[in-house]
């Protein structure tokens, strides 16, 4: 067998958890199995090093702040496979650059456009234990490249790919994918496998567990990613393709995204090129535009309301108030307090009725929809921001996903069946 072990920050956080990181690697090494490892910065390593550089320079030079936020990995691989070695395993450190993982030219969010794995390969074949740092690479000119905020997720995906790796097995602080987050919901469960397309709508849907990058990296080449918890040694959450050998549930989880605001145009002329006239310079701006609703138009205009990430609503705004005569708009409105909740699950093909009843489970709790968008296995609301533990809670019961419910209860055998 061979596989791909990845481990994030809070496992390589200090001496006590690179040894426990270890245990786990000399184990599944003593059992013949051919195991390369993917390392991220130590937690909170990488904002420390962004900070550093920031205090020196309001925009420090691209090339050289993925330089140094490269560091970061380096000295996760180097220290562990110091440990590796103290205990007799034959492992050996590699940069992004040594490994041959090359990049675009893009600093802070290159993609990935080949590995060349013949030598970490080799290690495998000769009972070795290559350790490659995640989250960079190199472009065609020698420079080194990061690929964004959870990039070792897809660096991890991208070796199992090359290495032909049977699965990848990313190592985290949680044990799996949830039906939807405890801290709101204490009836979640633990969801045993879940379809790439799941994965992709609860990852960009707000979940932080998994990278949206890594997941359709993996649903491209169709390979398995487990989710799994480097402090207990249990089964995890198996991503892989979609089992249709069994009817599903209608519902798999429930997530939301606070990180959300919205903006208004009013009466603007309902011609064609408004849309393009509105949205071309958001987007040149690098903003991110999720949920559109134009209404029917009256008199000849109509308005237009889009959400944005929070982050951006200022200067989302700043670009719709520079635009507004240009599209002569009579009116700009702005809300910074909405969240979005959804519903995900591939048994929404086909189940009948799903938005009938989540729009009843949430007119029930005296919560007004503003915006819905839909997608073949996700519907998602927005709504006012202080009622999302409720909508949540609520959904998660209506839809038999506690642990305690007769509905949940049957999901679970329905999940344990298709392992």
């Amino acid at each position: 067998m061979r596989l791909v072990q990845k481990y994030g920050g809070t496992s390589m956080n200090g001496p006590e958890r690179i040894r426990k990181t270890a245990d786990i690697i000399e184990a599944s090494w003593r059992e013949g199995v051919e195991t390369a490892v993917v390392v991220s910065a130590m937690s909170g390593e990488t904002n420390r090093l962004h900070k550093l550089a920031h205090d020196l320079c309001e925009q420090p030079f691209p090339r050289e702040l993925d330089a140094l936020l490269a560091t970061g990995e380096q000295a996760s691989a180097a220290l562990l496979c110091i440990e590796l070695r103290r205990r007799g395993v034959a492992a050996y450190s590699y940069t992004g650059m040594q490994a041959g993982l090359r990049t675009d030219g893009s600093h802070f969010r290159a993609r990935i456009r080949d590995l060349e794995s013949e030598r970490l390969g080799l290690h495998l074949v000769q009972g070795e234990v290559p350790v490659l740092t995640g989250f960079q690479g190199v472009d065609e000119s020698g420079n080194i490249t990061t690929l964004g905020r959870g990039g070792s997720d897809t660096s991890a995906v991208a070796l199992a790919i090359a290495l032909k790796a049977d699965v990848c097995d990313i190592y985290t602080d949680v044990d799996g994918i949830y039906t939807t987050d405890p801290r709101i919901a204490p009836g979640a469960r633990k969801i045993d496998s879940i379809s790439y397309e799941e994965m992709l709508e609860f990852a960009s849907l707000g979940a932080k567990v998994l990278q949206t990058r890594c997941v359709e990296l993996a649903m491209r080449y169709t390979m398995p990613i487990h989710l799994r918890s480097s402090f207990d040694n249990v089964p995890g959450t198996m991503v892989t393709v979609e089992d249709t050998s069994m009817e599903r549930a209608d519902i798999t989880g429930v997530a939301y995204n606070r990180d959300e605001a919205k903006i208004t145009l009013v009466g603007i002329p309902d011609q064609p090129g408004i849309a393009s006239s509105v949205f071309g310079p958001v987007a040149a701006a690098g903003i991110n535009v999720d949920v559109i609703v134009q209404n029917v138009s009256e008199d000849g205009l109509t308005d237009i309301t889009f959400t944005v990430p929070r982050s951006d609503y200022t200067a989302a705004m700043h670009i719709v108030h520079e635009i507004s005569q240009q599209v002569r708009a009579r009116k700009i409105g702005g809300d910074d307090n909405i969240a979005k909740v959804s519903i995900i699950g591939v048994g929404m093909r086909t189940h009948a009725g799903v938005a009938k009843h989540m729009f009843e489970v949430l007119s029930k709790e005296g919560i007004n929809i503003q915006m819905i968008t839909t997608s073949e296995i996700k519907i998602s609301v927005v709504i006012e921001e202080k009622y999302v533990e409720l909508a949540v809670r609520a959904l998660h019961q209506a839809f038999g996903l506690d642990v305690d419910s007769e509905r949940g209860e049957e999901q679970s055998a329905r999940n344990n069946t298709l392992q």
